[in-house]
């Protein structure tokens, strides 16, 4: 991706909000692939003109499947005081997920304790708790039922490993095209249909709350959605 082509929601001296595409690592990792932090690195000592090492700190991440909104931070100052509102669960994150088989409640809050098998790199979603498991918490709704498909809008209170996509798995309802947790088949691009589509925060200096929105991928199903939604 060139640093054209980088889709920012937005930016100040403190902040970055990008839509992350389908399929890039947020951060580096074994596969030696640009992970969407390099690149941002790459778009900000162009834009600036920087001779040294341009700071960029990774608050949080979405699986490479996964698109949609994805916040990183300018300074080192922003970074910290945004790790705080992450693990003090400040901030709202909603996302869209698209699943063949609809839940049997049109809205629910599911509860259910995750255990993460690092080597498979899954997570296993338990109904209590059980040795080395995490709690995780997210509410649902049934947003829109197609011919076939069900688009679910999710909010998550916990940040877990692979969390929305452990829990949908656990009640029947695989996201399209997720393979590991559950999905008949893969989508063409490899990726899932699981959107980041809206992260609420308090700026790090304003104090005030903002909310950053992505855009669907350029997807024929998520269209379709966009479209009748």
């Amino acid at each position: 991706m060139s640093k054209q082509s980088l889709d920012i929601i937005f930016e100040d001296n403190h902040i970055i909000v990008v839509n992350k595409p389908v399929g890039r690592l947020v951060q580096g990792d074994s596969t030696g692939d640009e992970p969407l932090s390099e690149t941002v690195k790459t778009y900000l000592k162009h834009k600036y003109n920087k001779a040294g090492n341009v700071y960029l700190g990774v608050v949080h991440r979405l699986d490479r499947p996964t698109s949609g909104v994805l916040l990183f931070a300018k300074t080192s100052k922003a970074l910290s005081r945004l790790n705080k509102q992450f693990s003090e669960r400040q901030t709202q994150k909603i996302y869209w997920a698209m699943v063949k088989n609809k839940p049997d409640k049109n809205q629910a809050r599911l509860t259910h304790y995750l255990k993460r098998n690092p080597i498979q790199n899954k997570s296993y979603a338990y109904p209590k708790e059980i040795p080395s498991s995490k709690q995780a918490i997210l509410k649902y709704k049934v947003l829109k039922s197609l011919e076939h498909y069900h688009l679910l809008e999710i909010e998550i209170e916990t940040g877990r490993h692979h969390q929305i996509r452990s829990q949908l798995s656990y009640i029947g309802s695989p996201i399209k095209g997720d393979l590991k947790y559950g999905a008949k088949r893969s989508n063409p691009d490899g990726g899932i249909h699981l959107h980041a589509k809206k992260l609420c925060l308090i700026h790090p200096t304003k104090k005030e709350k903002m909310c950053f929105e992505a855009k669907l991928p350029d997807d024929r199903l998520w269209q379709n959605v966009e479209e009748k939604h």
